[in-house]
């Protein structure tokens, strides 16, 4: 039970680290959604990466991996490192820079002025959650999956499992089950953004993101050393006739599925809560340390992850009934990581990656609802900052309420890895709409709407024939298209839609022109 203890001690302390952070809480909202614009290189750095390395970075990764073998370390990270850096710089100070100049606070504000239209900000509004849901699931969902292979054994008259088919102890049984762990982690993250805001994430993002980074690290050492080194881990596998092929990306990764993952990581430019995190910055030189860290820290927690599931495909074996590539890190963790105390940490460590993109992400919806329906269609003068900060708050709970809920009903029905890159591709598909706001002088309202619309509709058909609807046997792996992943079609279509329809139609108010591009 002690690494169980550790664990609960690490999420007490983020409790506490919540209520620290109110009583730094000047009660107004600008404070409240973006610490009145006041953070630092550091803090910058480490809540913008914390709240990129989601449960998709180590659940999902290492699952992958496990199953698809170690290109999996090229198709997201390899890209991720570059791109997302890239973005950033090109688009990030640009978005920091104007939200400073106009006051802005979410995406849905700056669009609603680049094109000089109330409506785009309410189309924006419910596509922006369609996409974010789904990121939110893949936290919550990691976080029980992690939690029941961790604990398994722990508890086997509370939470028994039926034996395997062979006669075999099921090898989770006993552990805390995924509904009991995932409420949980979103009651831990609900508790610090309530009560601190986007203060309170910044500050939780950061202290996670040194955790789930030092914890990583040890988790890599003691599992390759139990398993016998570097290279014998690496040897078992190449030795293991069903596992070797996964040591090799041909066969299992196409050379135009790998070239067309470099799509997704635009997705970042579009994600509303790195929107918010980037408005946060004191000043422009904050973005350096983030420009050029990224890249090494997203090689500090992805490589470890995708190895340990490379070598789970030899130590493991082939999953049984029931089982998820999901609990692979959990799993090896939990078998390997033999010190009580160290396997707690290694726990912690591994939820604080999960949740530091969940508490961005709560609170990036409630500051949308606040700021995009309710005071946009009331007026700024109508409510307090109390009452403004109270009705963020409550959507803040029902948008916890409602993710929790969705993921208890998909259980295992939904790859933390492949729900992850479907959220992605929405994001990244938009992302032609962010550079043209930014660089184009000569884009339309028009040509924004029809970008958003089309975008969306071909999404949500490609997201149906791969995730919802059911497929034959023998075709259950990720939908391709022409050999490419589905986001070349969609960024495809949004560019040349926003391209046409905005060369076809009638430009912008000089005004707003010039308040943009002075």
């Amino acid at each position: 039970m002690v690494s169980l203890y550790v664990i609960t001690g690490y999420l007490v302390l983020l409790i506490g680290l919540g209520l620290v952070s109110n009583r730094f809480f000047k009660g107004t909202a600008a404070d409240y959604f973006v610490v009145s614009r006041s953070v630092g290189s550091f803090l910058l750095l480490m809540s913008i990466f914390g709240t990129t390395m989601t449960g998709f970075a180590l659940v999902g990764s290492t699952g992958k991996a496990f199953s698809s073998g170690i290109g999996v370390y090229g198709l997201m990270a390899s890209w991720s490192g570059l791109i997302h850096s890239a973005v950033f710089f090109v688009i990030g100070i640009r978005l920091w820079a104007a939200g400073k100049k106009h006051g802005y606070v979410t995406q849905c504000e700056y669009f609603r002025a680049r094109f000089d239209s109330d409506s785009i900000g309410y189309l924006l509004f419910p596509i922006l959650i369609m996409l974010v849901i789904p990121y939110l699931l893949v936290g919550v969902i990691s976080a029980g999956k992690f939690l029941q292979p961790t604990t398994a054994g722990l508890f086997p008259e509370a939470f028994p499992l039926p034996d395997l088919p062979n006669g075999k102890p099921h090898p989770l049984s006993g552990g805390i089950p995924p509904w009991l762990g995932s409420g949980v982690i979103c009651l831990i993250v609900l508790s610090y953004v309530f009560f601190g805001g986007l203060r309170g994430a910044v500050w939780a993002n950061t202290f996670q993101t040194l955790v789930f980074m030092v914890t990583g690290v040890i988790a890599f050492y003691m599992i390759s050393s139990r398993l016998g080194g570097f290279a014998a881990a690496s040897q078992a596998v190449a030795d293991n006739v069903k596992a070797a092929p996964r040591l090799a990306r041909e066969g299992l990764v196409g050379q135009l599925q790998f070239l067309s993952y470099c799509f997704i990581p635009l997705s970042v430019g579009m994600f509303p809560h790195l929107f918010q995190h980037w408005l946060t910055a004191k000043e422009a030189k904050s973005f350096r340390l983030t420009v050029v860290a990224h890249p090494l820290f997203i090689l500090i927690v992805w490589l470890p992850c995708v190895l340990i599931g490379l070598w789970a495909t030899a130590y493991l074996g082939e999953l049984g009934p029931g089982q998820s590539p999901n609990s692979v890190l959990g799993r090896m963790i939990g078998q390997l990581v033999h010190s009580p105390v160290l396997s707690g940490l290694v726990g912690a460590g591994v939820l604080a990656a999960i949740m530091s993109s969940l508490d961005s992400q709560f609170m990036c919806l409630g500051t949308m609802f606040t700021k995009d329906i309710v005071i946009h269609k009331f007026g700024e003068d109508r409510f307090t900052d109390k009452q403004k900060i109270l009705i963020a708050r409550i959507f803040i709970v029902v948008v916890v309420g409602l993710t929790y809920a969705l993921a208890i009903y998909l259980k295992d029905s939904a790859h933390v890895f492949d729900l992850g890159v479907w959220c992605f591709s929405g994001f990244a598909a938009l992302f032609p709409l962010i550079v043209a706001a930014v660089y184009w002088k000569g884009v339309t309202r028009a040509g924004a709407f029809a970008c958003v619309i089309t975008t969306t509709l071909v999404w949500c058909v490609l997201f149906y024939r791969d995730i919802l609807a059911e497929k034959p046997v023998g075709m259950e792996d990720e939908l391709l298209i022409a050999g490419m992943m589905p986001v070349t079609i969609m960024i495809a279509v949004s560019a040349v839609t926003l391209v046409v329809v905005s060369l076809l139609t009638p430009k912008l108010p000089e005004v707003t022109i010039r308040k943009f591009f002075d």
